[in-house]
């Protein structure tokens, strides 16, 4: 004859059993709602992401070798000092222009270095090697690391921990000479609307010569820069004159001293 006893308190387990399976889930939706829609990307969302650097050639990468090399699976771009530049220099990738797009890689840079992602991008006439257009920041003193410069245009669109809505400027008589609406280094019709953090809160999270992943999600005229999974700049671009819908993609070694900087496991899903 079975065991009532036994048989109650094993219902008992099993209902507790219930409410835990049922709390987890909905504590696992909830962390999955809010990692995707806040200031923080979801790591798990992965698929989908294709390599664009195979670790071991400059296949489908078009720069000079002076300045850049395959080493430890590695996009190496240094700067000697039998090797100073004159013009910032960038390693081009190949495949064709992008228009939305994600990125993922990560990086490395030396404390004096200054490097940067440029997308949606045009080579320069007189430069081959040179490209202008958005940039996603690198520096090795996280000064600017995160933040959303244009390459040879409208210079800085968004600083670190802001986001920002970018207009036309209102002469159009003027709309299209870029130095008369740049102060001191920025873009003087740029509103920002949100505090995404200070700078200074949003660098701790950066490790400075070590590895660090970078996240560019670059939808329509919403330009958002990730480091470490924490967003650092949101552009929207409503710059219906200077704005680029679609481009080359490249990285950069910049002007100035000595410096190396080291990209791997770059990779890309389009839209």
């Amino acid at each position: 004859m079975p065991n009532k006893k036994n048989n109650k308190l094993l219902l008992v387990e099993l209902l507790t059993l219930l409410v835990v399976i049922s709390g987890w889930k909905s504590n696992s939706d909830d962390f999955h709602k809010s990692s995707t829609s806040g200031n923080v990307i979801d790591k798990s969302i992965d698929e989908e992401f294709v390599e664009i650097f195979d670790g071991e050639t400059l296949t489908n990468w078009d720069g000079d070798p002076t300045y850049w090399r395959v080493e430890n699976r590695c996009l190496v771009g240094e700067v000697t000092p039998t090797t100073l530049l004159k013009s910032n220099t960038f390693i081009i990738w190949s495949g064709g222009e992008l228009g939305d797009f994600e990125l993922k890689t990560e990086f490395r840079i030396t404390e004096s270095g200054n490097s940067g992602i440029n997308y949606r991008s045009d080579r320069l006439a007189d430069n081959h090697f040179a490209l202008k257009g958005y940039q996603a920041d690198i520096d090795g003193k996280n000064k600017y690391t995160g933040q959303n410069y244009e390459e040879k245009k409208r210079t800085t669109l968004a600083y670190r921990g802001e986001k920002v809505i970018v207009n036309t400027q209102k002469n159009p008589k003027e709309a299209g000479s870029l130095r008369t609406n740049v102060k001191s280094n920025a873009w003087q019709t740029r509103e920002v609307v949100k505090s995404l953090g200070t700078s200074d809160e949003l660098k701790a999270v950066i490790k400075s010569e070590d590895w660090n992943e970078c996240h560019l999600i670059i939808i329509g005229n919403r330009l958002q820069h990730f480091i470490n999974g924490k967003l650092m700049s949101e552009v929207i671009d409503d710059d219906m004159v200077n704005r680029k819908m679609s481009g080359l993609l490249g990285v950069q070694v910049h002007v100035g001293p000595p410096m190396k900087v080291e990209y791997r496991s770059i990779r890309i899903k389009k839209y």
